[in-house]
């Protein structure tokens, strides 16, 4: 637990009530990095609740544990049929009828201190209808929004204007790198004095912990195979039909490796129609989402990110922790946890998969690549915790 004195933040000795908003606590980063916050937070002098829209995801049970629970809309696999009707009536009322004014009226739990929209979009939209005059109000943002404005692209918002005036319901634009700070600013005028980055809680302890777990079935190959992993959702964003393009082009010409990518989304199928097409299953494989990656980074050879865009990028923080050497293309978050290339290697981020290609063929080429970046993400590795992120949050709070 962080320890603190709260007599600099104005703490006389009743807790601070802190609301969580969120989409659901399925297995994202940002949802992660929520999971441990309400974990380290101090709980003699904050009474968290977390209230999910959907109440479904990898990390509810967890989440349980450490805060209140409140989701707006029960995990429909756990309700009756009767029960069903009304989770999709109430469901097509949040997301497809209903003003979000009177969505926070009906359904957001009232009487906190503090409100946190905890993800840009819909959650964002919706805080910002907060009737709640007495409570400081936070936006977390998790991406680069100037390189990945999805919720404009899904129609959350109509354009930068309405995000922007959204945003300026807020007391606090909290954004998780330098920088997608520098890069809000840039889209999202007149706001910069709200806007603070603080970079995610890092869970030293339990991330070397949950590495030691043995994991059936997963071969390390020998020493002529270089292991590679990367984790993360199977959607555009994260480039995975550009490291297929790129695994597809390092067997043409002989090298020995095994890709592993953990992780589900949209793009499956694609994906998998693509390793048919040009006979990669024996190198790629699709494993699904894993609630705990860790056993399969540490017992890797390199860490690949080949994201189009990020905000933080969690997992590349995780693969420092556990020592795993880093080919990551360069985009926001990677490449301030790399240092700008100096505990990992950062790439040209491009269609072509050029600069993932002569990245991953270096450590293909060169065995002693590996120890020789070992050493030094170690070092890197040690210093990402939870310390100073979580004594960040509470000075906001």
């Amino acid at each position: 637990m962080v320890g603190l004195a709260f007599g600099e933040l104005g703490y006389c000795g009743v807790r601070k009530k802190i609301l969580f908003v969120i989409e659901s606590l399925g297995g994202g980063g940002a949802e992660k990095v929520l999971t441990t916050i309400v974990k380290h937070i101090d709980k003699e002098k904050f009474d968290v609740t977390v209230c999910p829209i959907v109440g479904t995801g990898t990390y509810v049970e967890e989440v349980k544990r450490y805060a209140n629970y409140r989701p707006i809309l029960e995990d429909a696999a756990t309700l009756s049929s009767l029960q069903k009707i009304w989770y999709r009536i109430k469901y097509k009322l949040i997301y497809k009828v209903l003003p979000m004014s009177w969505v926070y009226r009906l359904w957001i739990p009232k009487g906190y201190d503090t409100e946190v929209a905890f993800c840009e979009g819909f959650v964002t939209k919706l805080m910002a209808e907060s009737t709640n005059v007495g409570a400081k109000k936070i936006a977390w943002v998790h991406i680069d929004l100037k390189y990945n404005p999805w919720p404009q692209k899904l129609g959350i918002f109509k354009n930068v204007a309405e995000e922007t005036n959204a945003y300026s319901h807020y007391d606090r634009i909290v954004t998780v790198s330098k920088t997608v700070e520098k890069s809000f600013n840039e889209v999202y005028y007149g706001l910069a004095d709200s806007v603070q980055t603080i970079y995610n809680p890092i869970d030293h302890e339990d991330i070397i912990d949950k590495s030691r777990v043995s994991i059936a079935g997963f071969e390390q190959g020998n020493e002529e195979t270089l292991n590679i992993i990367s984790v993360g959702r199977l959607v555009p964003q994260k480039g995975y039909d550009i490291l297929l393009r790129v695994a597809s082009r390092l067997k043409d010409e002989g090298f020995k490796f095994k890709l592993r990518i953990l992780g589900e989304g949209e793009q499956r199928c694609e994906l998998e129609q693509y390793l048919k097409s040009n006979h990669l299953e024996d190198v790629v494989s699709l494993l699904g989402f894993q609630k705990n990656p860790y056993p399969y980074i540490a017992n890797s050879d390199l860490f690949v990110c080949s994201s189009r865009s990020e905000g933080y990028s969690l997992v590349i923080a995780e693969s420092l922790v556990l020592g795993v050497p880093v080919v990551s293309t360069y985009c926001s978050g990677p490449n301030e946890l790399l240092k700008e290339g100096e505990y990992g290697m950062l790439v040209e981020n491009n269609e072509s998969g050029v600069g993932l290609y002569e990245g991953i063929k270096q450590f293909l080429c060169n065995k002693e690549l590996k120890i020789q970046w070992m050493q030094l993400v170690h070092s890197e590795g040690h210093e990402l915790n939870v310390v100073q992120p979580i004594k960040d949050i509470y000075y906001i709070l």
